[in-house]
């Protein structure tokens, strides 16, 4: 059996409230609810129970290292260029984030994964779009230009499995979640 997982920070709820009130304005977005909203470190993609039991397991060390920190959700874009297909809320720069990434990165090579080919963009998918006009999702980015969320602590991660459903978002499950030590 394979599992399609990946390594995310939940959204607090209040910070989640902000994120959802900015879900409007552009016809053709599906937008998420509120049990999707998340920002990923890593995707994993499809793998076997023994490399995600191999994932668990870099992870737990992982977080056994890694000491709380601060971050902030700040400004919005979207994926895709001339032809787009996810808005996102992005997340205020912050060093400590993109080594926990880059932490969740190395810990997938080690688990025997592909190097992911992407930059890490630190974000929180708002909606995947359908034929959505480009005139819209550049009003929804400038809108949001300015969008900013206060700091909020991350103590914790989760390794979370992802289930498409028919005519439903996919479903998300915690399968394992990882406090910070330091």
């Amino acid at each position: 059996m394979t599992l399609r997982l990946f390594a995310a920070i939940a959204l607090p709820d209040d910070v989640a409230a902000q994120a959802m009130a900015q879900m409007r304005g552009v016809p053709g977005a599906k937008w998420r609810p509120r049990e999707n909203l998340h920002l990923t470190l890593r995707f994993f993609g499809d793998v076997a129970e023994p490399v995600a039991e191999e994932i668990d397991a870099e992870l737990l060390q992982l977080a056994d290292a890694a000491a709380p920190f601060e971050i902030k959700l700040k400004g919005a874009g979207a994926f895709g260029g001339a032809d787009p297909h996810t808005l996102w809320l992005g997340a205020a720069e912050s060093a400590p984030l993109k080594k926990l990434a880059a932490d969740c990165e190395r810990a997938a090579r080690r688990a025997g994964l592909k190097p992911e080919p992407r930059k890490f963009t630190p974000h929180v998918t708002l909606a995947y779009l359908n034929n959505a006009e480009l005139q819209m999702v550049h009003a929804f980015e400038a809108r949001l230009g300015l969008f900013e969320t206060h700091s909020f602590a991350v103590e914790r991660f989760g390794l979370y499995s992802s289930w498409t459903r028919k005519s439903a978002p996919s479903l998300y499950r915690l399968e394992a979640d990882y406090v910070f030590q330091k």
